[in-house]
């Protein structure tokens, strides 16, 4: 299968977050993917880790919505400056120029980046090729449907629903 080519900076859906269209940095240097949260808190829920977080899927300013996950994973992740900290992980789908497919993202703050999410290697695995020169090839993601692939990679993450939030986000 040929792999499809990405400029360096892309527009990107979460639709498991709510998130329909952000703007992401394309980034093969980085092994991760990572979304910048404004703050995230953690809880227990049938036994299993959760992390809620708020997201404003537009640095520049825009609505914060809240969500949660379950953890699928916590992690020290070395920045681009070199500093080492430890970032929760979640499971999610990602829709990409006409792909969907569940990949790993960890929650940390991008407040200071131009980009609100980063997209790493491992997500662009076998399914993408990035052309530097390029940017915003493919345009913002619409819903799936018709001509949307989708690419199974693994065991698709519960989310929350709506009603499960109001009953969990912080005071």
């Amino acid at each position: 299968m040929a792999r499809i080519v990405l400029g360096w900076r892309e527009w990107v859906a979460l639709p498991d977050l709510g998130i329909a269209a952000a703007r992401a940095k394309i980034d093969s240097g980085a092994r991760s993917s990572a979304l910048h949260v404004d703050r995230q808190w953690r809880f227990v829920e049938a036994g299993a880790p959760w992390v809620g977080f708020s997201i404003r899927p537009d640095l520049a300013g825009g609505e914060a919505i809240e969500v949660a996950a379950p953890v699928y994973d916590e992690r020290e992740v070395t920045d681009s400056g070199g500093r080492r900290t430890r970032r929760v992980f979640l499971r999610t789908r990602l829709r990409l120029a006409g792909v969907e497919r569940e990949i790993e993202i960890n929650l940390t703050d991008r407040g200071g980046m131009r980009f609100p999410m980063l997209l790493g290697r491992t997500a662009m695995a076998r399914l993408f090729t990035v052309d530097p020169a390029r940017s915003f090839m493919h345009g913002r993601p619409g819903p799936a449907g018709r001509g949307t692939r989708i690419v199974h990679d693994g065991a698709r993450a519960r989310l929350a629903p709506p009603s499960f939030l109001s009953r969990r986000s912080p005071p």
